[in-house]
């Protein structure tokens, strides 16, 4: 199911597509995926995400009721249950906490539900209270795993080979799972605290984080209160249904109601979209929340977060075809350019 979107998205604007070129991109982008041809095809980024672990035979009730997601996919039956989630916990009035990722521990049904949670580790402390003050006698343990380390795994290209080659080698590996949002973001791996990288994806080599949010700020992708500050985005401009991170189908949670309200009978009016800024870029960065706005001077969004010239911003659809500019402190002003990421549905019907 797809949310509607307003006309603005739908008129064709090849352009718009993101395709930021040039000599620097290219060699940023063989630095990100191995280089050359017959250099390394896989690079591990180490996460700046901490990991909490959820055993008890109500863990997966007790997610249902909090996320928006269906934790019940996860429920090992005949094989075809994924195993990671991607979801948002919400407020009560529909606005995002915290983003999350589910990873699936336990193998069968019969199995009593084992589940990792993947968060922004500068927000683990305030997860951590929310989880507790909703578990009143639920049967489920909460409790840190300071000894797993998770790392991004970010192929040189989107292959079914590439992702053979990686589950061939992943047998020490505590989860080896594609990425649950977009294909583009690759796989997620969580390996035991201290472990040998090279064993577990032999011939890969260990990238940095900065080069990791630089790759999915170009895509568009928000990760951690710095792109989704809490109690402030909504999940549907945030992107969550093209991410594969909620279901209309499901029944009952925190935030659901203003959420299914917009699906059904709204139009997404602003989204969060990938932004370049032009050179150069401020020395001191750009403020969180610092404005966009049109040619004309109307607004047409928010910057939320980035590095560099990649960025990430909060814009009005209406506005996302014109020439835009930030807005700083006195009269400077930095230039940039927004684009539709590759991966967003070609379809916005339901």
């Amino acid at each position: 199911m797809l949310v509607r979107a307003s006309a603005a998205l739908l008129r064709p604007r090849r352009a718009l597509l993101c395709r930021w070129g040039g000599a620097a991109a290219g060699k940023r982008a063989r630095r990100l995926s191995g280089g050359a041809a017959g250099e390394t095809a896989l690079r591990c980024f180490p996460l700046n995400r901490a990991l909490l672990r959820l055993q008890g035979p109500d863990a997966e009730a007790f997610l249902q009721g909090l996320l928006t997601n269906d934790v019940t996919r996860l429920t090992p039956a005949g094989g075809g249950a994924p195993r990671a989630l991607y979801a948002h916990a919400l407020n009560v009035q529909g606005r995002c906490l915290y983003d999350v990722i589910l990873y699936r521990i336990h193998e069968s049904p019969q199995d009593e539900p084992h589940i990792l949670l993947e968060c922004d580790a500068t927000a683990l402390d305030s997860l951590q209270k929310h989880l507790k003050l909703y578990k009143i006698r639920r049967k489920v343990n909460i409790a840190l795993c300071l000894d797993l380390s998770l790392w991004a795994v970010i192929p040189k290209e989107p292959s079914g080979d590439v992702a053979r080659k990686l589950q061939q080698h992943t047998s020490e590996a505590v989860v080896a799972t594609p990425d649950p949002r977009v294909e583009v973001m690759g796989w997620r791996l969580i390996t035991s605290k201290g472990a040998d990288l090279q064993r577990i994806v032999p011939g890969s080599q260990i990238g940095s984080i900065k080069e990791y949010h630089r790759h999915r700020y170009k895509q568009g992708i928000p990760e951690g209160v710095e792109d989704l500050p809490s109690g402030v985005a909504l999940p549907l401009e945030s992107n969550l249904a093209y991410l594969n991170g909620i279901s209309f189908t499901k029944g009952c949670y925190i935030g659901q109601e203003l959420t299914a309200r917009t699906h059904h009978m709204g139009v997404i009016r602003k989204r969060l979209l990938p932004v370049r800024l032009s050179d150069p870029v401020p020395s001191e960065g750009v403020p969180e929340g610092a404005e966009i706005l049109s040619e004309t001077g109307k607004s047409a969004g928010k910057y939320r977060a980035g590095r560099g010239e990649c960025g990430i911003a909060l814009l009005r659809l209406a506005h996302i075809h014109e020439p835009l500019h930030l807005k700083l402190s006195g009269d400077a002003r930095v230039s940039l350019t927004a684009c539709i990421p590759k991966w967003w549905p070609k379809s916005t019907d339901k």
